[in-house]
């Protein structure tokens, strides 16, 4: 009841259109910082110096910090506020961008991206608990129609913004871009966006150390494998540590009074379901996009700009399908949207491995492009919806950093998995080395995604997926929203 009095105040100031607006962009830079390096390493590399290893950690360093702090975010806004731990990370990630534009080694634009992963980390899972707040729940599938376009649009769209800016400005400019976007929503979330918390429980050391330090070890060890080699000391040593330490969380979070991931969360087929499904999608789109924008630059001869513009059909649908699908998902609920759109994307990619060669045509591979970008935006906006009703309205802080630490954890895993099975069937030597590689990977990335749509189908059928079928549980989003 007190929590209720603290966000009374600012409550006025909110507005469904506002927080929809603040939400999506502040999504959409984090989203994006996850692939929009990648097309321009090599400018980076001409700039800087460094070699491989110093490049791959370009990437690795914002994908480290941000998978590992996603639920330590989430956490410390249901604690001390949503809007104000939005701010601060919002903040962090603006200057550490300004810092990785104007970083004068490779060493220091590192250090740089693993601050915006920091920023990141605490600024993205308080978007949707944010949004979910300002927003009444008979609209929301819309809303996170929305939402989900902007953020699917920005992971899948991360090569082509990052080739066009390098290739026609400078490599500085991926960087540059943010700042502006984040000094405009700075003062636009203070004034627009209403506050909120979660249970007004203390914040959960023990698991917050554990969480952190598990999910460390897993996203280092998958990051480094390809390149160190999965037999590797290090690598080795990082997996079983992050692998037992996540197992002493799991058993923590079922024992603790207050944990920081109540594991009885899981015990919802709705929320089970829905995050199985989301880490296998990323794990098979991320390596997926990882490897056919290096194909189409390396392979079949495009600049990064025009291989950008040749993918539109596949990243550029969710902005067209994702705000229908969020309707659909308010109509006839999440579960066969989401399922329906994971079969699409594995379709998708089965077709892309059925078709790449050294001289492939661009009508050949439209099919499977067109199939993919429909089953992307048919999966983000219901997707989001499911996790935010399968609990209670003071856990969707910790829901929602859980389901995108997930998301970043099958992100890494989809890259190095997808890097191994191309290096191990082929490589750069040539043309014809890089499809072998590739068409293995992208079946495998198809297999992938469509046991996430298997996953899908074991959600309980109902309005949005939602397990909250009590009319208190009911009420009690109503008054979140309100």
């Amino acid at each position: 009841m007190s929590q209720q009095k603290q966000a009374a105040p600012t409550a006025g100031r909110g507005g469904a259109v506002w927080a929809l607006v603040i939400t999506s962009v502040a999504g959409f830079m984090a989203a994006l910082d996850n692939l929009v390096v990648t097309t321009a390493l090599p400018s980076i590399r001409e700039d800087l110096g460094g070699g491989l290893h110093d490049l791959e950690w370009t990437v690795s360093a914002y994908t480290l910090t941000f998978a590992v702090l996603l639920m330590t975010g989430a956490a410390l806004g249901d604690r001390f506020g949503r809007r104000r731990l939005f701010l601060t990370g919002l903040t962090i990630f603006t200057g550490a961008s300004a810092a990785a534009a104007l970083a004068p080694g490779i060493d220091s634009l590192i250090a740089a991206r693993a601050v915006q992963g920091v920023g990141a980390a605490i600024m993205m899972p308080l978007t949707l608990t944010l949004l979910t707040a300002a927003v009444p729940a008979a609209k929301r599938g819309m809303a996170y129609g929305i939402w989900g376009a902007v953020n699917g649009l920005a992971v899948a769209s991360g090569p082509l913004i990052g080739g066009s800016l390098t290739e026609h400005i400078s490599w500085q400019w991926i960087f540059w871009l943010n700042v502006p976007l984040g000094v405009a929503l700075l003062p636009l979330a203070r004034l627009r966006l209403a506050e909120s918390h979660g249970t007004g429980a203390r914040l959960d050391i023990p698991g917050t150390l554990l969480a952190s330090g598990g999910l460390f070890g897993i996203v280092y060890g998958l990051v480094r494998g390809p390149s160190d080699g999965w037999t590797d000391s290090v690598v080795l040593l990082a997996l079983f540590a992050g692998a037992a330490l996540l197992t002493a969380f799991v058993l923590y979070g079922t024992r603790a009074k207050n944990p920081m991931l109540p594991m009885r969360l899981f015990r919802s087929r709705a929320f089970s379901g829905i995050n199985a499904a989301s880490l296998l999608m990323f794990l098979g789109m991320f390596g997926s996009i990882f490897l056919l924008s290096q194909y189409m630059q390396g392979v079949l001869g495009y600049s990064p700009t025009e291989a950008g513009l040749r993918m539109l059909p596949w990243t550029g649908m969710p902005m067209l399908v994702a705000p229908i699908a969020g309707i659909l998902s308010d109509r006839i609920g999440g579960r066969p949207v989401v399922a329906t759109g994971l079969f699409f994307q594995a379709a998708g990619l089965a077709y892309m491995a059925s078709v790449v060669t050294v001289d492939a045509s661009y009508t050949a591979q439209l099919p499977g492009l067109i199939l993919s970008g429909i089953g992307m935006a048919l999966f983000f906006a219901p997707a989001s919806n499911l996790v935010m009703s399968s609990v209670r309205s003071e856990e969707q802080g910790i829901a929602s950093g859980a389901n995108n630490a997930l998301r970043e954890v099958g992100g890494a895993l989809g890259i190095a998995v997808m890097a191994s099975i191309f290096s191990s069937q082929g490589g750069y030597e040539s043309g014809q080395s890089f499809v072998d590689g590739l068409r293995p990977a992208l079946v495998t990335g198809a297999a992938v995604v469509a046991v996430a749509g298997v996953a899908a189908l074991l959600i309980p059928s109902g309005k949005r997926g939602a397990v909250v079928t009590s009319s208190e549980r009911a009420r009690s989003l109503e008054t979140v929203a309100g």
